[in-house]
């Protein structure tokens, strides 16, 4: 009885969507002497490899992404005539540039970053009705933003005086644009949404009903 073979002592696969048949008929082409034949079988295995995702025929540049896999599965020592540029290793293996995330630690962190930078942007703006309408819209947003993590109910005044606090005193709102959007719109908005507590409390006991209790 011939010895079971896992795959766990095979040699790992570089693409193994493809499967173990297609890697080895790549081994075959880079074991062959003649370049005509290479080409061949080259073309061949791309054309069987299309075939495994006929879904992708239509997709811009798919066959120059074969071409690319084809090279990649034969660890880029594969000669032969590509009708696209044969890709780098060390292009492929250069790892990207660490991405800087903002490191902000706001005083209130239940408005977030982005009423920071709207603040930001709308004490550079000219004075006027659209400066008066975006530190109105600021505000309302505050609001919002407020009652989503903190109490069911808040006072004008306190988002008033966030705003000023936040934008070093620069910002106010007009007296002729006050009162703010009324807290019960924005709480019906988020029972609608399903964001209520009552609502969650509700949908939890609907996922719990069908469950067995030890």
């Amino acid at each position: 009885m011939e010895t079971l073979q896992y795959n766990t002592k095979r040699t790992q696969l570089v693409i193994p969507e493809y499967g173990r048949h297609v890697q080895l008929m790549i081994n075959q082409i880079m074991e062959t002497q003649n370049r005509e034949e290479r080409n061949k079988m080259a073309k061949a295995v791309i054309g069987i490899m299309g075939n495994m995702n006929p879904h992708l025929r239509d997709v811009p540049d798919f066959q120059h992404k074969l071409w690319d896999q084809l090279f990649i599965m034969s660890n880029f020592e594969l000669d032969v005539d590509s009708p696209y540029e044969k890709p780098q290793k060390e292009v492929l293996e250069q790892k990207p540039d660490r991405l800087t995330y903002p490191q902000r630690n706001p005083k209130y962190r239940f408005y977030g970053n982005n009423i920071k930078s709207m603040i930001n942007v709308a004490v550079n703006w000219e004075d006027g009705d659209l400066k008066n309408a975006l530190v109105y819209n600021i505000a309302n947003h505050m609001k919002k933003c407020f009652l989503n993590w903190n109490k069911d109910t808040v006072q004008d005044e306190v988002i008033l005086n966030h705003l000023v606090e936040l934008s070093d005193n620069k910002l106010k709102v007009k007296e002729e644009d006050l009162p703010l959007t009324d807290a019960s719109e924005f709480l019906k908005i988020r029972s609608k949404n399903g964001n209520g507590s009552k609502n969650n409390h509700k949908q939890r006991n609907k996922r719990n009903n069908g469950r067995k209790r030890y």
